[in-house]
């Protein structure tokens, strides 16, 4: 009868568990559902152990980007072992703590790892519990416990991830599409001056910026820019300096004016925040004559028969100050026959496979052997060349090419 009476009781002890267990097992997932907090997550995590498994030592360490942090603990100092995470990564398995091993891990009885494929995205060291009744359907469920609120969190971190990424997705394809809407796809084929262009952003979204300006049969502006930054951002700057130079170019006589006109819009937009080098250049037929500033971008070079220069006067960056010193205008006298070759600093940065880059010297040399092409053939044996110049590698960054041919 005593024999009975203490099997009964037995099986009431693990009934009153298991009921507890579904409970516990119940209000967590609940708690998932319900998509709680991971600081919610970590408490409960924390009070079950501690109230309904009567655990007296745990700390749970979760990875969080590349670091290990300690999310929850009982009766643990994390910051008095900073170094716990790196001796957890041995273990692959639930693991029984023997009294030889390291301290703090010889402090507690047992180690569960948790895996999300082949990857640890938890450690949980549990201690106290040696003594207890029913340790092995303990241990089994604790461990259970463990992995549904690690792979909760794991969860909510390739969710948040993959918001992100959907988000920067439609921020990259707005980007791109105001992009296109700025960059000129089709340019003048006229009898007395021809216009073509390359265009490779990096990454499908690049701070490059080319325009083309006419303000008669005879006057027409050219302009290239390297803006700060990639996507949305630098998108709508790049939105807001078209319409800037479109509506000062037309207000201003000079291009000295007209340069620090710009400059103090671009700094009133960007508060100094982005810099934008730049380069507008007039170009008068009847006049054969060509004036340009240059702010700090790259020379472009000018083939005026067949002497090669440089467009390099001018003054400094855009929107780094409110004020330009020593504005220099440029002027150049065409003769008969011209080329005009703007480009962007990803030209010069491109590489071969033997990191030798695309240099100044051979830009001179190219323009000097294709100088009497059409802007159009000039461009296309252009991207022949760098096809078979860079070979294997890729392009490091925007490039932004912009070939006028003057007859």
């Amino acid at each position: 009868m005593k024999r009975d009476l203490m099997i009964l009781e037995k099986l009431e002890k693990e009934l009153s568990l298991k009921q507890l267990q579904i409970k516990s097992l119940l209000t967590i997932t609940q708690a998932i559902n319900d998509n709680i907090s991971a600081a919610g997550l970590f408490n409960m995590y924390k009070s079950f152990l501690s109230w309904e498994m009567a655990v007296h030592k745990m700390a749970l360490y979760i990875l969080k980007g590349d670091e290990w942090i300690c999310a929850s603990q009982i009766n643990f100092k994390n910051e008095e072992y900073p170094d716990v995470a790196s001796l957890l990564q041995k273990y692959r398995r639930l693991y029984t703590v023997k009294d030889q091993d390291p301290s703090p891990i010889s402090q507690f009885d047992i180690v569960i790892p948790v895996f999300h494929k082949d990857t640890a995205i938890a450690y949980a060291l549990i201690g106290g519990i040696k003594e207890q009744e029913d340790l092995y359907n303990k241990i089994q469920f604790i461990t259970t416990i463990t992995n549904i609120i690690a792979v909760a969190i794991e969860n909510k971190r390739l969710f948040r991830e993959t918001i992100a990424k959907e988000k920067l997705k439609r921020e990259m394809e707005l980007a791109t599409g105001v992009q296109h809407l700025l960059i000129p796809d089709r340019l003048p084929q006229t009898e007395n001056y021809q216009l073509d262009s390359i265009y490779m952003p990096h990454f499908n979204v690049g701070g490059d910026y080319f325009d083309f300006i006419p303000f008669d049969d005879k006057k027409f502006a050219l302009c290239i820019a390297d803006i700060s930054g990639k996507g949305v951002s630098a998108a709508l700057l790049m939105a807001n300096f078209q319409a800037i130079i479109q509506s000062l170019i037309h207000q201003y006589r000079d291009l000295q004016t007209f340069v620090i006109a710009l400059n103090q819009a671009v700094l009133r937009i960007t508060k100094g925040e982005r810099f934008i080098t730049f380069v507008i250049a007039e170009i008068d037929l009847e006049k054969r004559k060509l004036n340009y500033v240059n702010c700090g971008h790259f020379p472009p070079i000018i083939a005026n028969g067949s002497k090669l220069s440089k467009l390099d006067k001018g003054t400094s960056i855009l929107g780094i100050t409110d004020k330009l010193e020593n504005v220099d205008e440029g002027v150049v006298e065409l003769n008969k026959e011209a080329l005009l070759f703007f480009f962007t600093d990803g030209l010069i940065d491109l590489r071969n496979e033997d990191g030798d880059y695309y240099s100044e010297e051979k830009i001179d040399t190219f323009i000097k052997k294709n100088r009497k092409k059409t802007a159009k053939d000039f461009n296309l044996q252009l991207m022949k060349e760098l096809e078979s110049f860079k070979g294997s590698e890729e392009y490091p960054d925007d490039i932004a090419i912009l070939t006028c041919k003057i007859k």
